[in-house]
């Protein structure tokens, strides 16, 4: 959805656009209109696509058959890639690798910024050491939920009273996210998280919590937009609640005291640039009314992008419009990549 939203308004006079789409098996494929070959089960009228990890060309390669062997052709140099890939294998920090080691520009976060900001364990930790409030939490393995569940359900409920949520350590979009109100639940929120990845967090829940979402744009000199508030459909962002029942709301700007929009603006760019982050990112917020509570609960460094969604929803009601953010964001990259060619890349003694 994200990418289709993006395709839909890229300036054609502007950008020459070369669609790659990535199948559920991980294959690269290429063509004329990707997404609608996708979503139509259409993948035999792709063409396979690689690119190399080798700088210089930044050429892409489309991969045929034959008796003897894979060959591959160039298709196109690339400028700049657009990475629209949410959760793991695109905002953990593994295709930004691959642009690095191709040195081709790229929007948002680079290999550090993105591997940090999908990790929650060790975001939390980061946050900790950068004194950013966050709520408290354990990170516990795979095999220790195969093999020590009586001791890991004792030491998640004497972190913090019930409901208590569980959330695999590496994904988004509320993907194997469990609130959990008693032990049963506990149980079956581990297990649920464990199948999506070999970390798993137990993290305390805030009671009363209102979500307070911001974003931010820039490089060395990010800029924040007004934060916006999002009102569930469910018990929590739940995945249903985010993109298949579509009565959750956003409100923009969120009803925020002057004096909190302006903390939650100070934080927001604080976490921005102590994941080293770039390009854009969403930065989420749980603010209990009641106790006046406020933790970071997350950054997404490659935020959900139709237009519906809050990350160019609040810079839209800020006055940057959809379009015009897209071109930003391709300044942006550009900019990186001119930033990294400062960068020494070989070393000789003597010279």
């Amino acid at each position: 959805m994200s990418a289709r939203s993006v395709l839909s308004v890229l300036d054609h006079q502007k950008y020459d656009v070369i669609q790659i789409g990535i199948t559920r098996a991980g294959k690269w494929v290429t063509g004329e209109n990707v997404l609608d070959a996708l979503s139509n089960r259409q993948e035999h009228l792709l063409t396979p696509a690689v690119l190399l990890p080798e700088p210089g060309k930044n050429t892409l390669y489309t991969l045929t058959e034959s008796d003897n062997g894979l060959i591959l052709k160039p298709l196109a140099a690339l400028d700049v890639i657009f990475p629209l890939l949410h959760g793991s294998y695109g905002e953990d920090g593994a295709p930004q690798g691959l642009f690095e080691l191709a040195n081709i520009a790229y929007v948002g976060a680079g290999v550090l910024g993105s591997a940090v900001g999908m990790d929650k364990g060790l975001f939390k930790d980061l946050m900790r050491a950068w004194g950013v409030p966050v709520a408290d939490a354990i990170v516990i393995s795979r095999a220790q939920i195969q093999t020590q569940m009586d001791q890991i359900l004792s030491q998640a409920e004497a972190l913090a009273p019930y409901p208590l949520f569980t959330k695999p350590a590496n994904l988004g979009s509320s993907v194997g996210v469990s609130k959990c109100h008693s032990r049963s639940d506990l149980l079956e929120g581990l297990m649920e998280a464990a199948r999506y990845d070999r970390r798993v967090l137990v993290e305390r829940g805030i009671r009363n919590a209102r979500e307070i979402e911001i974003s931010v744009l820039g490089n060395s000199d990010p800029i924040v937009s007004l934060p916006g508030e999002i009102i569930p459909s469910d018990e929590f962002y739940s995945y249903d609640a985010k993109y298949i029942d579509e009565r959750s709301q956003l409100i923009i700007p969120a009803p925020l005291t002057p004096e909190l929009t302006r903390k939650v603006q100070e934080i927001a760019l604080t976490v921005y640039r102590a994941v080293d982050c770039a390009g854009m990112a969403r930065v989420d917020f749980l603010f209990d009314g009641e106790s006046n509570e406020l933790v970071v609960s997350e950054i997404n460094t490659i935020p959900g992008f139709t237009r519906i969604s809050m990350y160019p929803k609040l810079w839209d009601a800020c006055g940057l419009s959809y379009p015009a953010l897209i071109d930003r964001l391709v300044e942006l990259a550009l900019e990186r990549q001119e930033d990294r060619e400062h960068t020494e890349r070989t070393y000789r003694r003597g010279e």
